[in-house]
Parts: structure tokens; C-alpha cells; sequence
């Protein structure tokens, strides 16, 4: 193995025992430790009930060869008991495992989920492009991850326990059978290894093609319409064959290797009842041992083989494993370099009293092209500005720099803080829940009364709303219900609700028409809220104090809007 390979492992190994740690030392960590604690003293009962039920069956074995019907009868209740109380002992067992499992997934799923919301990361994830799928590893990876290394800590601690358990069993049977299961298992484990190593890459790949094709057949469901009504059908049904054919290829790799895996772990578990009567019947044949030794033998061989060969056994789920170790240490990876990221070039201020911009130079992320040159302009409280001009990608990247989303450049921005201004993107966005929940501020349900909602509503004509959606506490599917003109009114309302003192507007006009747009502005401005728009051309300019006209190479110009006309007085 490289010193690359030993590094990234290093790595995996060192992350599992942090989560580990962080898991025990948090809020719910007494509660892990509980149900461990009784995991161990349930893990020693079992065995303790196994290595009892190996000399129980010894001599109820041996008393049918004699016939003694007395003690048959005795060792066939001892039998039954043994079995009742490990079938007892076994259910609880895996019931607080599982609680152990679920208790870990809570736990690290809520962390992970902070964490990529926090500080805006899902978005510079998103971006960047660095980790595919987030989605599906914070949701399947987490569950796979905990339950995983539950399951192996536990085996290989049982592993250890049957071992200390059988040993002594074993070499009182014969010391050549002890010696014999050692060399069997590491031989088999070796050769598992060898077999089946190139499982790991497989299975990671495999995660990341079904993560695909799975998110293609979503991309379906939730842009039906527009493929319908653009026939788009060929160019989705291509894109979903491509990723199948990926995937089917990439599982027909898998499945070959499971093949050439499984004849050699399939030879190898068959021939473990027969190695123990091959070494221990000679002696019953000499007379030495009883015949109930062949039992006894042949229980404690697969026992304490079965803890020596976790490899063979476990080879396939400890591949997918080491894959799903491998992709949340990558989530986990990015979201702590998301989150330290570099401080920006471009300063941001938070005052209350307006937005203005100091000598701000904004430039493309792709070719370091100038989009905005030395920007210098202020916006006061109650002051309306016009974005507009040929260069869309500049006006872009302006709302996107005032909104802390564009790190390219250099200079000064003067705002708000986030509580205070608001950004409306050019697509409306309603987040799945109650209408009440949309049009309010998380945890502020109870503090704006039902006669301001519908009042709000009212004043831009959608409160039928609340009758075609069954009332303010319903969730229905925004998308199904209302219309995009009607989505983009009930942002406006969301916002009315909040009361900001400044709001960015993203093409507004796009959504909504000509009449709707002004009604909305005029409501805006009478509300004493601020508005920066982003033109499409088609402003009615009344509503402005002023416009910022974004030219090719960087230049702009100030234009105040009065009376008279436009007038330019800065560039």
C-alpha cells in the first residue's frame, strides 16, 4: 500500500474515532454509553450461554449413543433452557443495537444537517461542484456509516470474546484443531483480501451512478410541464439511458468480482463442518473421545472460526463500508473547507441607513474578465434604483455580491444586515410547507396575526388563496396550486411581513405583469422599503429615483430620474 493510500486511511480511521468521540462526549452521550454498556454485558452472556450449550450438546449426544433414556431426557431440558434464554438474551441484544444505531444516525444526521445549512456552505457546495450528491450521503451514507461501524465494533469485540471463549474448548479437544482453525482463517482472510479488493473503488462508484440516475428520474418529476411543453423527451431519455448504461456497467464489474469472490468464500464456509469430524473422529474411532466430542468439536470449530475469519465473512459489506466511509469523509471534508473558506476581497459593512458601494470591482469567475469597474454609488433608506443595460452577467453578479454570494473582486459594499435586506431571485421560490409557514418568519407563526396575512394578501389581490389552498394551515404543492405570477406575489407578501428597510429584486418583471409590477412597487414604496431592481428593459421608470445603467467592459453610469426626464450625473 502507498504512503498515499496509508494517509487517506489514516485519515478515515482518524475521522471514525472523532465522530466516535464527539457521539459519546454530546448531549445524548449517556445515553450511547447506556445502551453499549448493556450491549458488552449482554455480548458475554451469549457467549457464556454458547460455550454452555457446547457441553450441553456434548453429552446429550453421547447419552443417545449409550441410550441412556434418563439422562437423555435431563440434557434435552438443559437443551431447551439454554436455548430459551439465548433466544431471550439474543432479542434483546439486537434491540439495543438497533436503538444504539438509530440514536447515532439522529445524532450525526442532525450535525451534518447544521452544517450544511449553516453559513450558507449547501450553496458553495453547490457551486463548486466539489462533492456529488450531498443529498444522498447525509440522508444514506449517515445511516450505512452508523450502523456499519456499530455492527463491525460489536463482531469484532464478540469476535474477541469467542475467541477467548473456545480456545480453551478447542485445545482441551485436540491442540491440532486449534492450530488448524488459526492457519485456515488466515489463509482465507488473505486470499479474500486479494480477490476481492477491487470491490471498494466499485462500490464507491456504484453509490455515485445510482445517486445520478436517481436524481435524473427526480429532474422528470419535478419539470414535467416543461419537458411536455418544450418535447424535450428525447434529450431526457438519452441523458437517463447514458447514466443507466453507466450504471449497469459499473454493477456488472461489481458482480463479476462478487463471482470470483464467492467461489472461493463459498469452498471456504462449506468445508468448516467437515474439518473438525476430519481431525476428531480418528480419536473417536481409537476410543480416545467420546462421540458427543465430534458435536462438541464441530460447535466450538465454527464458532471460534467464524470470530477468526471476520474477513472472509464480512469482505463484501466491509467494501461498501470502506466506500461509505469514503464519501462522507469527502462531504465532511468539504463542508469544513466551505466553511473556512479565505476572507473575500470585497469588504462587506453592515450599516442600517443604505446601501452603497465604494470603488467595487466585480469580475468573472471563469476568466478574470471585468464585469463592473470601480463602482461608486449610494442608495439611501426609502430610495428606489433602476439596474439596468446591456450586461446581464454584471447586474448578476452585483445582486449576488450585495447578497455575499460572489467572491471576485475587490472593494467596499455598504448594506444592511441580512435581517434588514431582502433578495428576491428572478424564479419565485415557496419552501414546502403550511402557507402561514411560507408567508412567515421561522419561529414567528404566533406573532403576526391572521387579519395582517389576509390584509397583506388582499392588498395584492391574492387572497383567494387561502380559500383555494383549504386555509392558512394546509400544505399543498405550491407548483400544482398557483400559477409563477401568483408564487412571485406571495414572495412579495412573505416580504411585506417581514418589513425590511431594503429589497433586491431580480427581474421582477418576468413573473409578473405590467400592472402587478407596478402595484407592487407603489405598495413597497409607500411601506418606506427600499428597492433596487434588475431591469428587463421594459421599465416603467416612474417608479424610480434613479437608474445605473451597466455597460460592456466594466462601464457605468448614475442617472437620476426627476421630473423633467433622466439626467446623467456621474459616470
Amino acid at each position: 500500500m502507498s504512503a498515499e493510500q496509508d494517509s487517506k486511511y489514516g485519515l478515515i480511521l482518524k475521522r471514525i474515532v472523532g465522530s466516535v468521540k464527539d457521539f459519546t462526549s454530546s448531549e445524548v452521550g449517556w445515553k450511547a454509553k447506556v445502551l453499549f454498556a448493556s450491549l458488552l454485558l449482554l455480548m458475554l452472556t451469549i457467549n457464556g450461554l454458547n460455550v454452555v450449550n457446547s457441553y450441553v450438546g456434548r453429552d446429550f449426544m453421547t447419552a443417545i449413543e449409550n441410550r441412556y433414556m434418563g439422562e437423555f431426557i435431563w440434557y434435552a431440558v438443559i437443551y431447551l433452557g439454554v436455548f430459551a434464554a439465548t433466544t431471550v438474551t439474543a432479542v434483546i441484544y439486537r434491540f439495543c443495537e438497533e436503538r444504539l444505531g438509530l440514536l447515532w444516525r439522529e445524532w450525526l444526521t442532525r450535525r451534518l444537517v447544521n452544517a450544511y445549512l449553516d453559513e450558507r456552505v449547501y450553496y458553495r457546495l453547490d457551486e463548486s461542484q466539489e462533492v456529488a450528491n450531498p443529498d444522498q450521503r447525509i440522508a444514506e451514507d449517515v445511516r450505512a456509516f452508523t450502523v456499519t461501524t456499530l455492527s463491525f465494533t460489536l463482531m469484532l469485540l464478540n469476535g474477541s470474546f469467542t475467541v477467548v471463549a473456545f480456545s480453551g474448548v478447542m485445545w482441551s479437544i485436540s491442540p491440532l484443531l486449534f492450530g488448524v482453525a488459526v492457519v485456515y482463517a488466515v489463509a482465507g482472510s488473505y486470499f479474500t483480501v486479494r480477490l476481492g479488493r477491487p470491490l471498494v473503488k466499485l462500490n464507491y462508484d456504484q453509490l455515485d451512478r445510482e445517486a445520478d440516475f436517481r436524481a435524473g428520474l427526480i429532474h422528470v418529476h419535478e419539470n414535467a410541464e416543461s419537458i411536455a411543453l418544450l418535447h424535450r423527451e428525447r434529450r431526457i431519455q438519452s441523458r437517463l439511458l447514458r447514466q443507466l448504461e453507466a450504471l449497469t456497467a459499473n454493477f456488472r464489474k461489481l458482480i463479476a468480482v462478487n463471482r470470483n469472490l464467492g467461489f472461493f468464500t463459498t469452498w471456504y464456509n462449506y468445508l468448516i463442518p467437515v474439518i473438525p469430524a476430519l481431525v476428531v473422529a480418528p480419536l473417536f474411532i481409537r476410543g480416545k473421545v467420546e462421540f458427543g466430542v465430534i458435536t462438541q468439536s464441530a460447535m466450538a470449530f465454527t464458532y471460534l472460526l467464524g470470530a477468526f475469519s471476520l474477513i472472509v465473512t464480512q469482505f463484501q459489506s466491509i467494501s461498501a463500508y470502506t466506500a461509505v466511509i469514503a464519501r462522507l469523509s469527502g462531504l465532511v471534508q468539504a463542508i469544513e473547507k466551505a466553511r473556512s473558506r479565505t476572507a473575500s476581497p470585497i469588504e462587506v459593512c453592515e450599516m442600517c441607513d443604505r446601501i452603497a458601494y465604494d470603488k467595487l470591482t466585480l469580475r468573472s469567475p471563469r476568466d478574470g474578465r471585468v464585469l463592473i469597474d470601480q463602482l461608486s454609488v449610494e442608495i439611501p433608506a426609502g430610495g428606489r434604483l433602476l439596474i439596468r443595460g446591456e450586461n446581464q452577467t454584471a447586474k448578476v453578479a452585483l445582486f449576488r455580491a450585495t447578497a455575499d454570494l460572489w467572491d471576485e473582486g475587490n472593494g467596499k459594499i455598504i448594506r444592511p444586515g441580512l435581517e434588514d435586506t431582502l433578495f428576491l431571485p428572478e424564479r419565485p421560490y415557496l419552501p414546502p410547507g403550511t402557507l402561514r409557514e411560507c408567508l412567515l418568519r421561522t419561529g414567528g407563526e404566533e406573532q403576526v396575526s391572521d387579519e395582517r396575512i389576509l390584509a397583506t394578501l388582499r392588498s395584492l389581490g391574492i387572497d383567494s388563496i387561502v380559500t383555494r389552498v383549504n386555509g392558512l394551515d394546509t400544505e399543498p404543492d405550491w407548483d400544482d396550486v398557483l400559477s409563477l405570477g401568483e408564487q412571485q406575489l406571495l414572495a412579495f407578501t412573505h416580504l411585506l411581513l417581514l418589513g425590511p428597510r431594503f429589497v433586491f429584486l431580480d427581474r421582477p418583471g418576468t413573473a409578473l405583469d405590467a400592472e402587478q409590477l407596478d402595484r407592487v412597487l407603489q405598495i413597497l414604496h409607500d411601506n418606506s422599503i427600499a428597492y433596487i431592481t434588475l431591469g428587463n428593459g421594459h421599465d416603467n421608470l416612474s417608479f424610480y429615483d434613479a437608474v445605473l445603467e451597466l455597460e460592456p467592459e466594466g462601464r457605468w453610469s448614475w442617472k437620476e430620474i426627476r421630473e423633467g426626464g433622466v439626467v446623467e450625473t456621474a459616470a
